[in-house]
């Protein structure tokens, strides 16, 4: 009978690496901020190398750009952007986007705020890579809700408020009162304001 030799058989998945660090990073920066989080975090709860990590993310910088651009913009297009375009009016679509992250603000028992929004805060001012990608990621935000806003009547109560203006009144409205959900540590602020615009935003009454 012939045997067959068995060499260690080697996975061989960059991209599957370079996404488990993207995720590692990502959940860190949410958890503790992008200061307070080191490379050496980053490759300890990824269970990556040294090397492997370098050979995705020349520097910490590098990675924190590409968790900007690929980890928070995508969770606020399925956070916020997709319910907006599925709904069949905005003031549904902020209902739903709202209520479904307050509602997993209260499952979870903690609010750790909207990364967006923290992301902003810490890095903005200091550094203007972080701050011209974040404010891509704003500025598509509101293009999305002025876009939808401009295709129906304007409500009665923004009477004369450009489709634009009154979708940053809505981003307003929402980074705020995240802001005050994550200094509560309760959901309860969100839901307010999101009560509140959903009456704003009703749309004119059939006649």
């Amino acid at each position: 009978m012939e045997t067959k030799r068995r060499g260690k058989i080697r996975t061989n998945d960059p991209q599957g690496m370079r996404a488990r660090i993207l995720d590692a990073a990502a959940d860190l920066f949410q958890a503790r901020g992008y200061h307070d989080t080191s490379v050496q975090d980053v490759k300890a709860r990824a269970a990556v190398s040294s090397g492997a990590f370098h050979h995705h993310f020349e520097s910490k910088k590098a990675l924190g750009l590409a968790v900007v651009r690929e980890r928070v913009s995508d969770a606020l297009r399925a956070a916020w952007l997709d319910p907006v375009l599925a709904a069949p009016t905005v003031a549904e679509g902020v209902r739903d986007a709202m209520g479904a992250i307050g509602g997993e603000l209260g499952a979870q028992g903690f609010v750790r705020g909207c990364p967006v929004n923290n992301l902003a805060v810490e890095l903005a001012f200091s550094d203007s890579d972080f701050r011209a990608a974040l404010q891509a990621i704003f500025a598509d935000w509101q293009d999305v809700l002025a876009t939808r806003i401009a295709a129906a009547p304007i409500p009665p109560a923004f009477a004369g408020v450009s489709p634009a203006d009154l979708a940053g009144f809505i981003l307003a409205a929402y980074s705020g009162a995240m802001s005050m959900a994550k200094a509560e540590q309760s959901p309860a602020p969100l839901d307010a304001a999101g009560a509140i615009l959903m009456r704003l935003l009703a749309p004119p009454a059939a006649t």
